[in-house]
């Protein structure tokens, strides 16, 4: 009994140390990787778009059901002739 708990816990120590192994990174090509960052930037870009349209809504949205009047502070008034 006892040889086979020895022999069964050698056998899972050394499955978990194959299992935990770090295999080295893939080749990466430097083309691939220069296409993926500029998607990547060119989605972060649409999105900080988006959301700034949004946040824009939200501000237009909540002025006219507050009642508040006036321009935002973001906003620039037209110069006086």
């Amino acid at each position: 009994m006892n040889v086979r708990i020895l022999i069964l816990s050698v056998a899972m120590a050394t499955t978990a140390g194959v299992v935990w192994a770090k295999l080295p990174p893939a080749p990466v090509d430097a083309a691939k990787e220069a296409e993926a960052k500029k998607k990547a930037d060119d989605a972060a870009k649409k999105d900080a778009d988006m959301l700034g349209k949004a946040q824009d809504r939200a501000a237009a949205n909540y002025r006219k059901n507050k009642g508040i009047r006036g321009l935002p502070a973001t906003a620039k008034a037209a110069p006086r002739k």
